[in-house]
């Protein structure tokens, strides 16, 4: 066995000699003070261990530890060594301990003031504390294996008045340009064991900011003993006053940025005063830096309430890249549209560009871009109230008044804006009108053409024709949303001030029934062909036997007129509404129009529930709409100018929400133009070897795709960046969700967790939202994350994330409807509203507390969902 001196290592440099010992090493040729030290290499203890010692029980190996020898060579190369040392300190230093990725903090044993004649002992006993069942744990846990190898470090003690540890960084806070000093009286344990309250210095450039502890306690050499510490009582005059000066704290952290600028990495450092000298004990990089956001950095904040609906789960690079161009493109023109000037939308075009945010595979609202876009409109304070309203986010963010208008120009603004807007909201229906004839016109265009002799040049210059034509012409539908914000809004506050807190969900009731939104279109249809479908026997039979494929198949060649008849109406469905599906939104989706079976594998579901145009029952919507209105005819009574204005507003709100409703239809059709382009452009670069499968190129990102074909591309290998674009977000979809809110700080994919923004509540068996559609209903659960091929609900309430359209199938069998996002606008509220079935959205952590077979009690009107306990519960 060899002990090796600090000074001898430079020679010896092939000893293993674990983590921290290498660190004093490093400190030490650095320049910095630190106390004498040497060490037992770990290959010298593994050396004297049995051959097999692996295998041993831990007990036989910690009984054969202790009654090893230390031989006498050894313990003399120690006293030589450490002459001048009346007492010293025994370390451990494992392989690995102290690195960045593992600290192994606390692990293993040290002892402190160990009278020289006793180091053979101690040394065994930290050499023992390897093979400890809490090491044992933790290195299981961080996959390290289970034991591991350990070195020995002695180290003379010095006499410390003050010690502490430091941080490169604000461990709590993660912020880079702060320092943390941690400083207690006499020796460090006292601060590294947690035993004793330290004084904290944050250090912020020159300032330095206090938190002072009553330090009544100090760790010092028990005398009694001649070894190890104790605690004594500190002076009560120093209790409470600085264990540091500044001066001192500063020359702490001077050494903080010295040890970063030669290790390249923010440091957790001991330290120790004794008289004027600072002494570096041990010192690591800090770790968990790569979970540790930097909070100096730039904020950001997210959130996916709203938009979760229209691209739920994992959104492929190619729509993403559609969509983020599209918002940037509509939302400037939104804003030009209301007066904003091209200066300040030049100077403002990063803000368009980054509406949205991919964070692990699933889309995000920027939200300081967008509030940072409603800051460019007059009446700022407004806007971004109602904005919260329709997306449906939980909790307020403003921008800080550096970054909104003053108030001069934002009142001249208003004015003249106000004025723009009074003639925009007139000539509304006429410009909703004309969009909807250019989407109708430009669609039919191209559902005519061939496009399977198209090259991909051809397909390529189809979609950017098709985006200058409508794409870039879609300020109807934002406009139409604008004012359905603020009419929604302002239906709300009014009619909550006409009726106090006694009908919180009144304004809600109020848009019931609404019978010209398209959404519920498809159900009607749907039932209509379940309806014709179980008037023949031999057709029902044919929908309940055969795959929905075979029953495809079997259409394509009717043999009778009623299967001839059933054809026409399925035709007729999948050229109205073949688009309107689960995931209509992203490219990557596949239609009802490009495979039928799919919508046979629907109206199957409908045909075994025994669903026709009967199961709608229509009542509970008229109902809930003409006992609202009744209630604001009596709070409005011999009020007639409220009660017009009551009426306008109503009147308005509900055309602005059908309306809204219905051009989300409209967008529809047209990214379904989009995506049958894009798969033939798919085909085609499979013809022509560059991708193995036509749906490899929704891992592209559209410029990508455009700049292959034009020559721009900087990577021409695309199958090896599909291979790898596709293994990410297999990984995405095989990971949990981040929430649905969360901030990040400075590089937004680095070093941040995408965890909440705010502490998330503790859940218990009851459960609060937003309430959409009123009714109270006690019933089973069934949580659907996939309607695609979900048996139908016959009288259970649809538990879910989120839904988009596609999820209307199911309402109707569904006695009511918890949704864990989305907001008073969002599809779910709007079509339960117009179906009259009770709806409650925005609920937190729904799908942590309930799961298929709960039995609960949901309030459609106060948002509330109780649990039922033993009433069928599993």
């Amino acid at each position: 066995m060899k002990f090796l001196s600090s000074l001898s290592l430079s020679s010896q440099s092939g000893y293993p000699i674990g983590g921290k010992a290498a660190q004093l090493q490093k400190l030490g040729e650095m320049g910095f003070e630190v106390p004498k030290w040497g060490v037992i290499p770990a290959t010298e203890l593994i050396n004297r261990l049995p051959f097999g010692y692996e295998e041993l029980p831990p007990t036989e190996l910690l009984g054969y530890i202790e009654h090893a020898d230390i031989p006498e060579t050894v313990l003399a190369a120690i006293g030589s060594y450490f002459q001048e040392s009346i007492f010293l300190a025994v370390r451990s230093s494992a392989i690995g301990e102290d690195g960045e990725n593992h600290s192994f903090a606390g692990q293993f044993e040290s002892y402190l003031y160990v009278p020289k004649e006793e180091v053979d002992v101690y040394i065994k006993k930290v050499w023992a504390s390897a093979f400890s069942d809490r090491v044992r744990s933790y290195s299981e846990h961080r996959g390290t294996g289970s034991a591991q190898p350990i070195a020995v470090i002695i180290q003379a003690m010095v006499p410390a008045e003050v010690s502490g540890v430091a941080f490169g960084i604000n461990p709590l806070s993660g912020n880079r340009q702060e320092q943390v000093v941690n400083a207690v009286y006499g020796l460090g344990e006292g601060v590294v064991s947690g035993k004793l309250d330290a004084d904290q210095f944050i250090i912020r450039g020159a300032e330095i900011e206090k938190r002072i502890a009553e330090k009544t306690h100090r760790f010092s050499i028990d005398w009694q003993t001649g070894r190890g510490t104790r605690l004594e009582t500190v002076d009560r005059e120093l209790q409470r006053i600085p264990a540091l000066t500044d001066e001192q704290v500063r020359a702490v952290c001077e050494l903080l940025k010295k040890g970063e600028r030669l290790y390249g990495v923010p440091l957790d450092m001991e330290f120790a005063w004794v008289d004027d000298t600072l002494y570096v004990l041990q010192a690591r990089p800090v770790t968990g830096l790569e979970a540790m956001p930097d909070t100096s950095g730039e904020y950001t904040l997210w959130d996916n309430s709203n938009i979760i609906e229209s691209y739920p789960g994992v959104t492929t690079p190619l729509t993403f890249s559609f969509v983020s161009k599209s918002y940037a493109g509509a939302y400037r023109l939104f804003c030009a549209y209301l007066g904003v000037s091209k200066k300040v939308l030049d100077r403002h075009g990063h803000v368009f560009a980054n509406t949205l945010g991919l964070i692990k595979g699933r889309i995000y609202y920027n939200l300081k871009t967008w509030y940072h876009m409603l800051s460019l409109l007059p009446g700022y304070r407004i806007n971004a109230r109602y904005m919260e309203k329709m997306m449906g986010v939980k909790a307020r963010f403003d921008l800080p008044e550096s970054e909104r208008q003053s108030k001069w120009s934002a009142w001249g603004a208003i004015f003249g804006m106000a004025c723009k807007m009074v003639w925009l909201f007139l000539t509304l229906p006429l410009v909703r009108r004309r969009f909807v004839r250019l989407l109708d016109r430009t669609i039919s265009e191209y559902k005519r053409l061939d496009l399977q002799d198209k090259d991909a040049h051809r397909l390529m210059r189809l979609y950017l024709d098709f985006e200058r034509r409508l794409l870039n012409e879609w300020k109807a539908p934002l406009l139409n949303d604008f004012f359905a914000m603020i009419a929604f809004g302002t239906l709300e506050k009014q009619v909550k001030k006409w009726t106090g807190d006694t009908y919180p969900n009144l304004h809600n009731d109020l848009l019931c029934g609404s019978a010209d939104i398209i959404s519920t279109q498809p159900i009607h249809r749907c039932l209509a062909i379940a309806g014709s479908i179980a008037q023949t026997r031999e057709i029902r039979d044919l929908f309940l036997r055969e795959e929905p494929r075979a029953i495809w198949n079997q259409l394509q060649r009717p043999n009778e007129s009623a299967l001839r008849e059933l054809k026409g109406q399925m035709d007729s469905f999948l050229d109205d509404f073949g688009e309107r599906c689960v995931g209509e939104l992203k490219l990557e989706t596949v239609s009802y129009t490009q495979d039928p079976a799919r919508f046979i594998r629907l109206i199957q579901s409908y045909v075994k529930g025994g669903m026709t145009a009967a199961s709608l029952n229509r009542d509970v919507e008229e109902r809930l709409r003409k006992d609202a209105e009744n209630v604001m005819t009596g709070k409005l009574k011999g009020k007639p100018m409220h009660r017009w204005f009551f009426n306008r507003l109503l009147k308005t709100t509900r055309r602005l929400v059908s309306a809204r409703e219905n051009l989300r239809y409209e967008r529809t059709r047209a990214f379904g133009v989009v995506r049958q382009l894009m798969v033939q452009l798919g085909k085609r670069f499979q013809e022509a070897g560059i991708v193995d499968r036509e749906t490899d190129v929704f891992y592209l990102t559209m410029d990508e795709l455009f700049a292959y074909i034009e020559g721009r591309s900087v990577t021409e290998d695309m199958k090896f960046l599909i291979a790898l674009r596709t293994a990410e977000f297999k990984a995405f979809k095989q990971s949990a969700p981040p929430p649905e809110r969360f901030a990040t700080y400075g590089v937004v994919h680095r070093e941040n967790t995408f965890t909440p923004a705010v502490d998330q509540p503790l859940l218990s068996g009851d459960l609060q939202g937003v309430g959409c559609c009123p009714g109270r209903v006690k019933a089973r659960v069934r949580v659907i994350l996939d309607p695609e091929g979900a048996e139908p609900l016959d009288g259970d309430i649809l538990v879910t994330r989120s839904t988009d359209p596609g999820w209307t199938t199911l309402f109707p069998a569904a006695s009511g409807i918890l949704v864990e996002r989305g907001s008073l606008l969002s599809h779910s509220a709007i079509v339960s509203r117009e179906m009259g079935k009770p709806c409650i959205v925005g609920i937190t952590g729904l799908l942590n507390v309930l799961q298929t077979g709960d039995w609960v009690e949901m309030d459609g009107s106060t948002g509330q969902v109780k649990r039922i306990e033993g009433h069928g519960n599993n």
